[in-house]
């Protein structure tokens, strides 16, 4: 049995690499995929995922066997959980970080391990901004917060953010960023994506989202700056613009870049006079393409804790579905979109991704068009580490396993 190469023991070549359609007339859900240089054998990718278990910023071999398992059962891209890019970023003292060398080696393990199973490592690197220096969620009651000391290794006095509003109990009032601040974070940015290449990593993902310092920018919630970085919506969407372009300037040409962001804040029931909503995240999306972004990962919320959301499965999979529709009206149709949010069944992910006939025409009410081109999922992955062959059993398709899981493929007519 022929050895994966370019890792120091032995493990079987797994060709193709599980999670592959082995038949004919698969849903669009297992087939490739092509951004730039990568190709990816299905359209189900592990979302990143807070863990709060690094040490210093360093993973550990908890994040080997977490990510790795979601590599080895058929995920075509794993993304490594919200990165910080400086070291006052993190959303606990325990998240993962990128701000200094020796945090490379850590992520190159783990890089390495997923690539010997045939599938890829993708990133997302951020700053926690106004809501970051808090305790691991569990050491709280459910849905609220406290903040992270000196003494158990946080950082409450140095707590930044596009303005000095804070996001709500629980939380540090940040400090109103300065022109050194934000220029020393664009350069974060920059160093981190240059550690994740020599890390391995295949994809990096820039974090705009769920209130985190880029998504802050966005909102004029959150954004009361009256320089060049607030107030109209090209200046709050400048900062964001500014990393997406430097860090395009420094990884490889044929990398994917994604941006995850939180196209609306839900606070459309709020006394707030003006919020982040669809319509701004379709004008900004506009705009990606031409800065080298491949894909826009959809999600929301998290940025003020008077947000209204209804949850329920798929809830953010039509709020993906209207931009990617927009877009094609545009005449845009060269940025990706990935649909995220409590994506949980089988034919759902089938039909969030499937194209119907019209697709390119957009000839009938609804354009053919799929509401994404990727899935993202995260919670039903901690649930069923083999979601990926699951899926594939309940469609009634059938894909590779990992070689030595051959004997453990799910029995015909089992109740899977």
């Amino acid at each position: 049995m022929a050895s994966a190469s370019d890792i120091p023991y032995y493990t079987p070549r797994q060709s193709p690499p599980a999670g592959t359609a082995l038949g004919d007339n698969a849903p669009t859900l297992f087939t490739p995929l092509k951004l730039r240089d990568l190709t990816v054998q299905n359209r189900i990718w592990v979302a990143p995922m807070c863990t709060y278990s690094a040490q210093d910023g360093h993973l550990t071999d908890f994040h080997l066997v977490h990510l790795g398992a979601f590599a080895l059962r058929g995920a075509s891209l794993t993304m490594i959980e919200a990165t910080s890019v400086l070291a006052n970023g993190g959303i606990t003292p325990q998240d993962s970080g990128l701000w200094k060398d020796s945090q490379i080696a850590p992520i190159k393990r783990v890089a390495d391990w997923v690539h010997s199973q045939g599938q890829h490592l993708g990133i997302q690197l951020g700053h926690a901004g106004r809501k970051a220096s808090t305790i691991a969620p569990w050491l709280v009651e459910r849905g609220m917060s406290a903040v992270a000391g000196k003494d158990i290794g946080g950082w409450p006095d140095d707590v930044m953010g596009p303005s000095a509003i804070q996001w709500g109990e629980g939380y540090v009032k940040p400090r109103e960023m300065t022109a050194q601040d934000i220029q020393e974070l664009i350069s974060g940015f920059v160093d981190s994506a240059k550690r994740a290449i020599a890390a391995g990593v295949d994809v990096i993902e820039i974090h705009a989202a769920h209130g985190y310092l880029l998504c802050s920018f966005l909102s004029p919630i959150s954004n009361r700056r009256t320089d060049k970085y607030g107030g109209s919506f090209e200046n709050r969407i400048r900062l964001l613009i500014e990393v997406i372009q430097a860090v395009r300037a420094v990884i490889p040409q044929g990398m994917p870049l994604l941006v995850r962001v939180s196209a609306t804040e839900w606070m459309e029931e709020s006394d707030e006079p003006e919020s982040w909503d669809v319509p701004q995240t379709i004008e900004l999306a506009k705009l990606l393409p031409g800065l080298g972004v491949d894909l826009l990962d959809v999600s929301s919320g998290g940025n003020n804790e008077k947000q209204q959301i209804k949850l329920s499965n798929n809830f953010q999979v039509g709020i993906a579905g209207q931009i990617r529709k927009a877009l094609y009206s545009a005449g845009i149709t060269n940025l990706l979109i990935g649909a995220v949010g409590l994506i949980t069944e089988a034919e759902a992910a089938k039909e969030i991704v499937q194209e119907k006939e019209g697709t390119v025409q957009m000839t009938d009410e609804q354009g053919g068009l799929a509401d994404a081109n990727i899935v993202l999922v995260a919670r039903q992955f901690l649930r069923e580490p083999e979601w990926v062959f699951r899926v594939a059993y309940r469609l009634g398709v059938e894909v590779k396993w990992p070689i030595q899981y051959h004997r453990g493929t799910f029995l015909k007519n089992s109740r899977i």
